[in-house]
């Protein structure tokens, strides 16, 4: 979705685009979803110093990066920030034919009585939502666990929802959602990604 005023300079930009991808949301939009967010994050909490956040490798690492710099900026709160990697509790490590690619998980405060806000790019199947709870579960007893995610594409395959959502997508299951992020992809934007192989005859 393309939100400028200017018809030509929307088109052109589409142009620019692999056929097979659409961008959904822009720099700006995200920009305002991050912000929405930091304040989503604090309203509920009469003591902001017993939340803590948790991004989950790799690109809601990133996101939560810029959630806590603007809780900051904002609000003068420095905020605990963790970073968790969730290969191991996966339900389908074992089945997977190739070794995983393991990342950095380090989560250097306790966890005990904290109030948790895991944040994620997707929200797909939930799979992944429920192997970082319990890989959290072995870091310590949080109070509370809350989740946030950019893109909430359906698909459920667990009784799992979030609690803070930047867009709710419907999506196909032969489709992909795409978050971008500057520090890994020169670039910040949503975009749905359909496989080549499944364009309509």
């Amino acid at each position: 979705m393309c939100h400028s005023l200017n018809s030509s300079s929307c088109e052109d930009r589409i142009k620019l685009l692999p056929l097979n991808s659409v961008k959904i949301m822009s720099a700006e939009d995200l920009s305002r979803t991050y912000l929405r967010f930091a304040h989503q994050f604090l309203e509920p909490h009469d003591d902001p110093q017993r939340l803590a956040l948790i991004g989950m490798q790799t690109r809601g690492v990133y996101m939560g990066k810029r959630i806590v710099e603007l809780i900051e900026q904002e609000f003068g709160l420095q905020l605990d920030f963790g970073v968790l990697d969730v290969t191991f509790y996966r339900d389908d490590f074992r089945t997977k034919l190739k070794m995983p690619e393991v990342k950095v998980t380090e989560i250097p405060f306790d966890l005990y009585e904290r109030d948790v806000i895991l944040i994620d790019d997707v929200l797909y199947t939930g799979r992944t939502v429920r192997s970082a709870m319990d890989a959290l579960m072995d870091y310590g007893r949080p109070s509370s666990i809350k989740f946030c995610c950019m893109v909430d594409r359906g698909h459920r395959e667990l009784p799992i929802c979030a609690d803070y959502v930047g867009t709710k997508l419907p999506t196909h299951v032969k489709e992909e959602v795409s978050v971008k992020v500057k520090e890994l992809d020169d670039e910040d934007a949503v975009y749905i990604v359909k496989n080549p192989d499944e364009e309509e005859q």
